[in-house]
């Protein structure tokens, strides 16, 4: 809870309470069922906590902004930014039933108002949204070909709609596949956090 108070130091008593009680949750159910690597659950705030508020540094999502969390795996990104966007709706669905369930379960126990979870394929998926984003789920260029249709062109927010991802690596090669018409940005991570974890992470932006 230090790391997120040291880049988010004023997040409201129940953002807070939520946030700390995160820790728990995971931890309860990563006993159960393996969310995240049993050597990265003793760093669940830096490494799956704060790296999904990378998003949050990036760009500020208006009220009532709609976006989709593609793979969502445990619930990251979209679980603690919901805890940060009350007025933001996030949508988090996977292909992994077992970690759908472990989704709502943290969503419920949260009380999060803003967020639901679906276990469904983004292929079978039809609604459309402000944003869709994702963390290390697939190359860029597979991402953009997958959520542009879920993408719609109504705007309410400063920046336009798109794909926002969280990368690690070397991302020139797949992010070099992407359309010449396509505008892109790479920021990376370590812009927003001084951690040794965060260098060689990104966050990709890919506007619709």
């Amino acid at each position: 809870m230090q790391l997120i108070q040291k880049y988010f130091p004023d997040l409201t008593p129940e953002q807070y309470a939520r946030f700390e009680k995160l820790g728990d949750l995971y931890r309860y159910w990563n006993e159960r069922i393996n969310l995240v690597s049993r050597k990265d659950i003793e760093n669940l705030y830096e490494r799956h906590i704060l790296h999904s508020l990378a998003i949050a540094k990036y760009t500020q999502f208006a009220q009532k902004t709609t976006v989709l969390d593609l793979g969502t795996g445990g619930g990251f990104p979209g679980i603690p930014l919901a805890i940060l966007f009350p007025d933001v709706y996030f949508h988090l669905i996977d292909g992994t039933l077992k970690k759908i369930k472990v989704v709502k379960d943290v969503i419920q126990a949260l009380g999060l108002k803003n967020a639901i979870a679906e276990q469904i394929r983004a292929e079978d998926h039809d609604q459309t949204y402000d944003f869709v984003i994702t963390r290390a789920v697939a190359q860029i260029d597979k991402l953009v070909e997958w959520v542009n249709p879920l993408i719609h062109f109504d705007q309410r927010n400063i920046m336009p709609n798109g794909l926002i991802a969280l990368k690690g690596g070397n991302i020139q090669p797949e992010v070099k596949k992407l359309s010449k018409k396509s505008y892109h940005e790479i920021v990376p991570v370590g812009d927003f956090f001084e951690e040794a974890f965060f260098k060689e992470k990104y966050v990709v932006y890919v506007q619709r």
